[in-house]
């Protein structure tokens, strides 16, 4: 390791950040699952989290120049995963999204996320003109395409939306042009008729249709959003307390410890809480925005910005579906929803930003 790149140079106040998330978290799966058959999960998502930081030390010492080199191959594997996936993947509940290795569950789609901000940071960053052609900005949108396609086949709407932000982001860095934006929209708005008939299956199409309107349907597809609205207006200002939430503790809340946690922990917590866990997310957006303000080159910030936009994305949607504010896609909520391909996957990501921070000062 060069003596320019040390641990004391880790942003540990975003560390700080994130482990206070990931302890609420620990402590709302502890309290949603109490009295069912998910009971104990909170061990199994501290030993997720723990293996997570391991791997977030590691990966802050790889040179993340070494990494995009390594970009090409590392694309090529992430295509073949989501296409074995699909031929060997394990079924649940009407899609293949995992690998089964017998110890544990591989979802390829989460590691994805991460290689295609890898992918957008090595394209752009051998990218030097600030004036992106069309060309240009069909090239990248394309390589965003392919596995996003692949994962909508699976079928996982929710993780392929998170594809989205990963392209705007690098396309706004890399210079698109707003000529060029709103041709994006145009094609987007002409395709979306297609999509709906033909890319959508029926339960994804319920899901959508009753988000305007979920009292149409209230014991179907309209129940999850009604139930987590329940929840969140019934915590009040200061809550009802740990395990006293009547929505969550009578089972009425769906899947309390993974999309809906925040549903659960403002049950329990109230405005006060849900408005700490926000300031929270604030506080870990804010210090990765500045990380990328002191990145070492232009790879660095697209890194650093490509992580932003993920975890962005992710709260900004799972807050709004819990309040009824977005359909549900099922996208959990950063580092406090059950998970361990999310949990991992998050930590690998801040493990990049910290590799980025570290050799800010690198010649």
């Amino acid at each position: 390791m060069s003596r320019y790149v040390r641990f004391r140079d880790f942003d540990w106040v975003l560390l700080i950040f994130v482990l206070i998330i990931c302890a609420l978290g620990v402590s709302e799966i502890y309290s949603a699952t109490l009295g069912t058959k998910f009971v104990g999960m909170h061990i199994k998502q501290v030993e997720w989290i723990v293996a997570g930081v391991v791997l977030m030390f590691l990966v802050s010492l790889v040179n993340y120049q070494a990494l995009l080199e390594l970009v090409p191959w590392l694309y090529g594997v992430s295509l073949i995963s989501l296409i074995s996936v699909l031929i060997f993947g394990k079924k649940y509940l009407g899609a293949r999204r995992w690998i089964d290795f017998r110890l544990f569950h591989f979802q390829p789609s989460e590691w994805v996320k991460l290689i295609l901000i890898l992918t957008m940071a090595k394209y752009f960053a051998e990218y030097r003109e600030n004036d992106l052609p069309f060309r240009e900005l069909v090239k990248a949108g394309l390589v965003v395409l392919f596995p996003m396609l692949l994962v909508l086949k699976q079928p996982d709407l929710g993780t392929a939306l998170t594809y989205i932000p990963i392209a705007i982001m690098a396309l706004a860095l890399g210079g698109m042009r707003p000529k060029h934006a709103m041709v994006l929209m145009v094609i987007a708005a002409v395709l979306m008729p297609a999509m709906w008939k033909w890319g959508l299956k029926p339960y994804q199409k319920e899901r959508l249709s009753t988000f305007v309107a979920p009292e149409a349907d209230s014991r179907g597809s309209g129940y999850q959003v009604i139930q987590s609205m329940v929840a969140v207006g019934s915590g009040g200002v200061w809550g009802k307390g740990v395990a006293k939430g009547t929505q969550t503790q009578g089972q009425f809340l769906p899947v309390p410890h993974t999309d809906f946690i925040f549903a659960a922990w403002s049950e329990e917590h109230g405005f006060v809480g849900a408005l700490v866990v926000m300031l929270l997310y604030f506080g870990v957006l804010m210090r990765l925005i500045h990380d990328a303000q002191t990145a070492p080159d232009r790879a660095g910030v697209f890194l650093i910005m490509g992580v932003v936009a993920v975890l962005a994305f992710h709260v900004l949607v799972n807050v709004g579906m819990v309040v009824g504010f977005m359909p549900v896609t099922g996208i959990p909520l950063p580092l406090m929803s059950y998970g361990g391909s999310s949990i991992l996957f998050t930590f690998l990501a801040l493990g990049i930003v910290m590799n980025v921070r570290m050799r800010r000062f690198v010649n």
